[in-house]
C-alpha cells in the first residue's frame, strides 16, 4: 500500500522506502554514465596505455601551443578554444549529463546519504575514492561538484571530488609512470592524496556542520518530492540549465586562458627565484589543460633544466584547477571556500616540488 508522494511507498515498520521508479531512474543514470565513461574515458586511455607500453614516448602536444604559435591573440584565443574543445568535448558532455542525472534523477536524500561522513576526514577520502572512475579534468568535473551541492551534498564531499577527478586520475598517474621518473608519480599520489582530503577539511572549517547550498540555491536544492514533473521533463529541463549556465562562461573563460597563453613570453625563467616561482604558480593555476594535458608541459620544462620547484608546480597546479573551473564552482561552493581551495594547491604544488626535490 502506497501513500504519500507518487515517489515513495510504505517500507513498514521502518518508515518509508525508495520506490521502484527511484530505484530504476538512479540505475538509468548509472548505465548512462558508465557508457559515456567507456567512450570518452576507459577506452581510449586503455589504448594510450597500450601505446606507452610499447613505445615509452608521449605523442602530442599541449593545446597551448597553438595559442602560442598564433599570429595575434584573437586567433590564439580562437584557437586554443577549439584546440582544447576538441580535447574535452566527450567528457564534457558525460560531466553535464551526469550533473544532470544527479540533480533531477538520483534521490537527494540517497547522495546526501552516500557522501555525508561524521569527520570531513572520511569525506575527502571517501569522495576523492569516488572520483577515480571518472577521471575527468577539473572543468568537466566541476557541473558534477555543482549538482552535488545543489542536492544538498556537504561542501567537504564536494571539494574531494571535484579534485580528486583531475589529482588523482589514475590514468594519468600510469601515462607519468609510463614516460617520466618516478619521483614525479610518488609526488602526485602523496601530494596529490594530502590536497584532496587537506582541501575537505578545509572546507569543513570554512563551512562547519552539515551545511546547506548557499540561499541562490536552495530553491533548486528541494527535495524530489516536491519535482512533480517527469524523469523526461527534469532531466531535460536540469539539462539545460547547466548547459546555459555553465558552458558559455567556461567558453569565455577558456579563451581568456588561450588570449593570455599567446601574451605570455616563450623564454620563460626555468630557475627557482622567488618572483619567478610566484610568476608560474598563478599561471599555472589559471591556465585551463585537458586531462594529460600537463604531462607535455612536464617533458618540455624537464628537457629544458627546470628545478624540481617549478615540476612540482607544474605537476599539481596544471590539472588541479583552472580559471574557468574556478569560477563555475564559486558559487556553489562560497567563493571564500574556493578561494582557500585555490591558495592551498598552490602549498601543495610547492609540496610536490619538495618532494620531487629529496627523492
Amino acid at each position: 500500500m502506497s501513500t504519500g508522494p507518487a515517489d515513495l511507498e510504505l517500507g513498514g515498520p521502518g518508515g518509508l522506502r525508495p520506490s521502484r521508479r527511484a530505484v530504476v531512474s538512479t540505475a538509468v543514470v548509472l548505465v548512462v554514465v558508465a557508457i559515456g565513461l567507456s567512450w570518452a574515458k576507459w577506452w581510449p586511455y586503455a589504448h594510450k596505455i597500450d601505446g606507452l607500453v610499447g613505445t615509452g614516448a608521449w605523442s602530442g602536444s599541449s593545446p597551448l601551443d597553438v595559442a602560442r604559435d598564433a599570429p595575434s591573440v584573437w586567433t590564439g584565443a580562437w584557437d586554443f578554444t577549439v584546440a582544447y574543445t576538441q580535447a574535452v568535448w566527450k567528457a564534457l558532455l558525460v560531466g553535464l549529463v551526469l550533473a544532470a542525472g544527479i540533480d533531477a534523477l538520483v534521490p537527494r536524500r540517497w547522495v546526501q546519504r552516500l557522501l555525508t561522513r561524521r569527520s570531513t576526514t572520511s569525506s575527502g577520502l571517501l569522495a576523492g575514492a569516488l572520483s577515480l572512475p571518472s577521471m575527468m579534468c577539473t572543468c568537466c568535473a566541476a557541473p558534477v561538484a555543482v549538482s552535488l551541492r545543489r542536492s544538498g551534498v556537504p561542501a567537504p564531499s564536494v571539494v574531494a571530488y571535484w579534485l580528486g577527478n583531475p589529482v588523482l586520475n589514475p590514468a594519468v598517474l600510469v601515462f607519468l609512470a609510463l614516460v617520466g621518473p618516478w619521483q614525479w608519480v610518488a609526488a602526485r599520489l602523496l601530494v596529490g592524496l594530502a590536497l584532496v582530503v587537506g582541501a575537505a577539511v578545509l572546507a569543513g572549517r570554512l563551512l562547519p556542520g552539515r551545511v546547506t547550498p548557499p540561499s541562490g540555491l536552495v530553491e533548486e536544492a528541494k527535495g524530489e518530492d516536491d519535482r512533480p514533473d517527469g524523469p523526461v521533463t527534469r532531466f531535460a529541463r536540469s539539462l539545460g540549465r547547466l548547459s546555459i549556465t555553465l558552458v558559455p562562461e567556461y567558453l569565455l573563460l577558456v579563451a581568456l586562458v588561450g588570449a593570455g597563453a599567446h601574451l605570455a613570453p616563450a623564454d620563460l625563467d626555468l630557475g627557482a627565484g622567488p618572483l619567478a616561482l610566484v610568476a608560474l604558480a598563478v599561471v599555472a593555476l589559471l591556465v585551463v589543460i585537458p586531462t594529460a594535458g600537463e604531462i607535455p608541459v612536464l617533458l618540455a620544462l624537464a628537457a629544458a633544466g627546470a628545478s624540481p620547484w617549478v615540476l612540482g608546480l607544474a605537476l599539481l597546479l596544471l590539472p588541479a584547477v583552472s580559471l574557468p573551473s574556478l569560477a563555475m564552482v564559486g558559487r556553489a561552493l562560497t567563493w571564500r571556500v574556493t578561494a582557500a581551495v585555490a591558495g592551498l594547491t598552490v602549498a601543495s604544488g610547492v609540496a610536490a616540488g619538495a618532494v620531487i626535490a629529496v627523492l
